[in-house]
């Protein structure tokens, strides 16, 4: 029979995992172009932010999505059981001051999937968007009590 051997975790292993983590935060660090290339690692901008809750028997998710617009910009599509959020943003700001002129472009495409309970088709989620936010609400089905099945002798 195999021995178990207790693993720990501040012994030599876990020194080497220390210091490959810091190897690879100072190579990250020391990267010119790593605002550019890891833009999520930087300021969070691409990434959707969502909560998920239930009220009253239905599941409710939340998008922040500031700044678009919904008819143009968002999708909610759902298939094989999950609902799927793709938004596109698309910001532009010009200023001119003292003879220059200052442009800057801010656009990104962000998406989220998530499951669905069991049992959900399309047509039973409605979607809104009101300052900023989008909220998807998804009723869960009811399901029928299981029934016994009797057994029968053979």
């Amino acid at each position: 029979m195999a021995e178990l051997a207790k693993r720990e975790p501040r012994g030599e292993v876990g020194d080497f995992f220390s210091r490959f983590d810091r190897m690879f935060e100072e190579w990250a660090r020391a990267m010119p172009f790593r605002s550019m290339a890891f833009p999520r690692w930087s300021e969070g901008e691409q990434t959707m932010r969502i909560e998920e809750f239930r009220e009253n028997g239905t599941l409710v998710v939340r998008a922040e999505l500031p700044g678009i617009d919904p008819d143009k910009d968002v999708e909610v599509t759902v298939s094989d059981g999950m609902l799927h959020i793709e938004a596109e943003r698309r910001a532009e700001q010009k200023r001119q001051e003292k003879g220059y002129l200052r442009q800057e472009l801010h656009y990104g495409s962000l998406s989220r999937t998530l499951p669905l309970p069991d049992g959900v088709t399309e047509s039973d989620i409605k979607a809104t968007y009101k300052a900023g936010i989008l909220e998807i609400r998804v009723p869960e089905p009811r399901h029928a009590p299981a029934k016994k099945v009797p057994i029968g002798k053979a």
